[in-house]
């Protein structure tokens, strides 16, 4: 049986914050009291005070997860996704620096087992993070790495750009052939570096959401301690 001590858990989410941007041309979110402590305070009379905060975003905010429909009206949305998909995955890292390149192509992948498995494309470009160099020019997948990913069996796949499309160009063929094979994205994920190449279980859970297609997500891996 598993100790406390025989694992670690690594945070693979950024930060959420006030007016923050994720991709250029969206509203970031804007945080603030719905009910204050203040207020609150005046329905106890023993000193409680409690914060109900509301937060105005659109779904594609900091790290988060594509559910199906983010791309087809008649695909799963966040409330049709299996836990499955989500959770407890067993999972390897792809080691693709952006310095050697943007496009992670399917030669990259080859003899890889993904076969229900996370893949996670690690390129370093998550340094870029709150910075305008992170929306342009950024690594990104190529429709035969998507097409070698969905042909084997990938349950996810996620990638700490700024897109898993190339955004230079008007077509989104990643997103297609992914989200059409099942398979829910992650994109601006975080500290893929601290990870092992394989051997850990990667979880990314969206609220149940029904009518939805992305949301946000506190994506985290557990990892052997020896790793």
């Amino acid at each position: 049986m598993e100790t406390e001590k025989e694992w670690r858990l690594v945070d693979l989410s950024h930060e959420i914050e006030e007016g923050m941007e994720t991709y250029i041309g969206l509203p970031g979110p804007h945080i603030c009291d719905f009910y204050s402590r203040e207020t609150s305070a005046a329905n106890f009379d023993d000193g409680s005070s409690f914060l109900i905060g509301r937060i105005d975003m659109v779904s594609n905010t900091g790290t988060y997860v594509d559910a199906p429909f983010h791309r087809f009206v008649d695909g799963k949305d966040l409330a049709g996704l299996p836990l499955e998909s989500l959770a407890d995955l067993e999972a390897i890292v792809v080691r693709r620096p952006f310095e050697h390149g943007l496009a992670t192509e399917a030669e990259h992948l080859d003899g890889l087992d993904v076969q229900g498995k996370a893949v996670l494309i690690a390129t370093g470009w998550d340094r870029h993070w709150r910075n305008t160099t992170y929306f342009t020019d950024h690594p990104y997948l190529t429709e035969s790495a998507a097409r070698f990913l969905a042909e084997r069996g990938a349950s996810f796949v996620g990638i700490d750009s700024h897109n898993i499309d190339d955004t230079r160009v008007r077509a989104r063929p990643v997103h297609t052939t992914l989200l059409g094979a099942d398979i829910p994205i992650g994109e601006h994920l975080t500290n893929l570096d601290d990870l092992p190449d394989a051997g850990f279980r990667f979880h990314a859970v969206p609220p149940k959401i029904v009518g939805f297609g992305t949301f946000p997500v506190r994506a985290y891996a557990k990892v052997g301690s020896g790793q």
